[in-house]
């Protein structure tokens, strides 16, 4: 996990209003196709908005659309499943559940101000 500290660069991605709760959108950061989640965490009581970054493309499948996958947890971890194979990934690490050599990219992401930002 990294701290805010420790990262150089924080990009814009767009109002967290502009992402439904618990649903995704696909971002071009750079040149890299990234996933972008706002989740609502209802586990410490208050429900709070958090938001999440991973990479779009799903290797199980050969196609960038995990930012279309469901939402959801398995045990601790939240998590995303991808709508054409349904392999679940890790949205705070990428890792891939079932497929552990299949994982992908992940990137800090915070709001701040009302918008998502990336960290690099």
């Amino acid at each position: 996990m990294h701290s805010d500290q420790q990262i150089k660069h924080w990009t814009p991605i767009c109002d967290l209003g502009e992402i439904v709760p618990n649903t995704g959108v696909a971002a071009l950061v750079g040149d890299q196709q990234v996933a972008v989640f706002h989740v609502i965490d209802r586990s410490q009581g208050e429900p709070q908005p958090r938001v999440f970054a991973v990479g779009n493309y799903d290797p199980n499948c050969d196609a960038a659309v995990l930012s279309r996958g469901l939402v959801g947890n398995l045990g601790e971890r939240i998590v995303v499943a991808s709508p054409i194979y349904k392999h679940h990934f890790d949205l705070t690490t990428g890792e891939c559940l079932e497929e552990p050599a299949n994982s992908i990219p992940a990137w800090p992401a915070r709001i701040a101000d009302g918008k998502v930002w990336i960290g690099a």
